[in-house]
């Protein structure tokens, strides 16, 4: 009879074992905002203090030539909610005032496609319990609403960027979509800096949820401008100035936040099971917030790999994957690969440009995740094939690079590989007839200034 009750025993803990291991992963993706390339230590950074993304770094794997579909906040993320390129459904540019709508569009317009299937529609057909937590910046209007868009919960402000400090609520001048927002319309601002604000919500989340399994998008808006930081953190960098100085403060703020939410994974059991991804929304917009690209040319809003190449890291538990991975991957490729995580076939996924990563971080596919990456922005544009990356402007002829050897793109091999050029221009072309017409435009001066910063911060090159 003993014999029995030990077998039975060790029959259900093997059981259980076997049940916890084939649980679905929860997953929650950090994404911050106008971050700078090199302004991480896992990064090369010997001034910012990013202990825990480098912790993570270490224990994950770092791809090296990630990039996002759109060189600004707004047209990144349509490309990573959808996984597809954000022009197909015509979210060229960001949504924001100063923008002009096409003629036949109307203010309420400006926002999500709601026939666009996301990210969250896709975990929560999967039985995942579906959050957002901070920016979300996919439209104002009601019917764009992450509650609407397959998230169950909400937490954040509903357009590009706010205060790090609480609103004062007798203040009638606040936009709504700058206001913090919990779920629908129940507007409470946070009593404590917004990073810790966010991550103390994520820690909420998590515990609320964590019988079952969860995808959390935790869309900080650090370090994108104004410039708020802590005094306790500006003390920590008593060598910087000005606008560096805050970057770093506000850098060392979400890298503790983000901290928090790691340990309480850990005290909740969870981390053994939970897929972390932290990666940026755009390169960083030196002239705003003192962000450092470095070895990339360009900053935000430009086709230059100063303004589409970010940091990547997954830790992904119990997969054996490459510490390091060197081929292009995109935020298109997290849609599917989240979906594959959670037990979904890709197959499902309707007409998505993005790819699943799995096989090509584990070694499974040797081969490209992609062979060619492409980037529109109005009549500017780029486009990478194989090794090669062509730039083509309106008002100036084409640039050539080879990234294999050229990374701040210093040295144009347009005029030596004039057929390259061709090739390529016919491909950016030809992949251009299969999109929408955007929905909204940049007026001219704005278009303007991006030149002039492109100009400004593109790397010279060293003869």
């Amino acid at each position: 009879m003993r014999q029995l009750l030990l077998l039975t025993l060790i029959y259900l803990s093997g059981n259980s074992l076997f049940a916890q291991k084939d649980k679905p992963q929860n997953i929650i993706i950090i994404l911050s905002d106008d971050a700078g390339y090199a302004d991480f230590g896992f990064q090369g950074s010997t001034v910012m203090k990013t202990p825990v993304l480098d912790q993570l770094a270490k224990e994950g794997t770092v791809c090296t030539q990630a990039y996002v579909a759109g060189a600004v906040c707004g047209p990144s993320r349509a490309a990573l909610l959808t996984g597809k390129y954000q022009q197909r459904f015509g979210f060229e540019e960001n949504n924001v005032p100063g923008y002009m709508q096409n003629y036949c569009l109307e203010d309420d317009d400006m926002g999500l496609p709601l026939e666009e299937t996301t990210i969250a529609d896709y975990m929560k057909s999967l039985g995942y319990t579906t959050g957002i937590i901070g920016k979300w910046h996919m439209g104002n209007k009601d019917q764009f609403h992450p509650l609407k868009r397959g998230f169950d919960f909400f937490y954040g402000f509903r357009g590009g960027a706010r205060s790090y400090w609480a609103f004062n609520n007798k203040n009638p001048n606040h936009r709504e979509e700058d206001k913090m927002e919990r779920n629908f319309k129940n507007y409470e601002e946070p009593d404590e800096y917004l990073t810790d604000a966010f991550a103390n919500e994520t820690i909420d989340f998590i515990s609320k949820n964590k019988s079952k399994p969860f995808f959390l998008f935790l869309s900080y808006n650090a370090v994108h401008a104004p410039m708020h930081a802590k005094k306790e953190d500006l003390a920590q960098f008593p060598e910087l100035e000005g606008k560096r100085k805050k970057l770093a403060a506000m850098t060392l703020a979400m890298d503790r936040a983000c901290g928090n939410i790691l340990e309480h994974l850990e005290k909740e059991g969870l981390a053994d099971n939970t897929v972390i991804i932290y990666t940026n929304d755009n390169g960083g917009p030196t002239d705003g917030n003192a962000s450092d690209n470095s070895p990339l040319s360009g900053t935000k809003a430009s086709h230059l790999e100063g303004g589409i190449r970010v940091p990547f890291i997954i830790k992904l538990p119990n997969h054996q994957l490459q510490k390091k991975y060197s081929n292009p991957i995109s935020t298109l490729d997290l849609l599917p690969m989240c979906y594959t995580i959670g037990g979904g076939n890709t197959s499902d996924l309707n007409g998505i440009d993005g790819v699943n990563l799995l096989p090509y971080l584990s070694k499974e596919n040797k081969e490209k995740p992609h062979q060619t990456l492409y980037w529109k922005k109005e009549n500017r544009g780029a486009i990478i094939h194989n090794n090669w990356k062509m730039l083509r402007y309106p008002d100036r002829p084409a640039e050539l690079y080879d990234l294999s050897k050229d990374i701040s793109e210093t040295n144009n091999l347009a005029s030596q590989y004039p057929d390259v050029v061709r090739d390529l221009y016919k491909k950016l072309f030809e992949w251009e007839t299969t999109l929408a017409r955007p929905r909204w435009q940049l007026q001219r001066k704005y278009e303007k200034a991006a030149m002039e910063r492109i100009d400004k911060y593109k790397k010279k090159a060293v003869h």
